[in-house]
């Protein structure tokens, strides 16, 4: 009775969660294909370990902890080559973004190194907490506030690199 009650709870999160995760993984490997292997990993991570997640609390940023660490190991075990893409994550259900913001901001992120990567998605996509962040990247909170800082500050650079306005001058 147990099990399917566990089942059932896990299935119910996947479903709910599973293109929240997705986008999120697109936005820190920048390729739909290895952002979808990325989500699976760490729902399978997730399911081995749900009993003791959902006990603890807040399953959904476990799930997202569990995201973040799988991309971080597999860039750093060499798996993901950054490649150029063709399709841009879903617009967030906010006020739109032009199309063309969008994607310079998109190469902008890839240019990025992973870690710097990581701590922008989770600060400002997800939202998180410094504190958070520093936890589910086994950090400290000065590690992340330096990130972040230097991680805008080189996308900054980036977008200006790249924007069409800037680079006719």
């Amino acid at each position: 009775m147990r099990e399917a009650v566990r089942e059932r709870e896990f299935r119910e999160f996947t479903e709910a969660r599973q293109a929240q995760l997705r986008r999120s993984a697109y936005l820190l490997c920048g390729d739909w294909h290895q952002a979808q292997d990325l989500t699976q990993t760490a729902l399978m991570k997730l399911y081995a370990a749900w009993g003791r997640v959902c006990r603890d609390g807040n399953v959904e940023a476990y799930a997202r902890t569990i995201l973040t660490r799988a991309f971080i190991d597999q860039y750093r075990k060499g798996r993901w080559r950054e490649e150029p893409v063709e399709d841009l994550p879903e617009p967030p259900s906010a006020e739109p973004v032009a199309p063309e913001l969008r994607l310079l901001m998109q190469s902008a992120l890839m240019e990025l190194p992973p870690r710097y990567r990581a701590v922008l998605v989770l600060r400002f996509w997800e939202d998180w907490s410094v504190e958070q962040t520093a936890a589910a990247l086994r950090v400290t909170p000065g590690t992340v506030k330096s990130q972040s800082a230097r991680g805008l500050a080189r996308l900054r650079r980036l977008m200006e690199e790249l924007s069409p306005e800037t680079s006719g001058r």
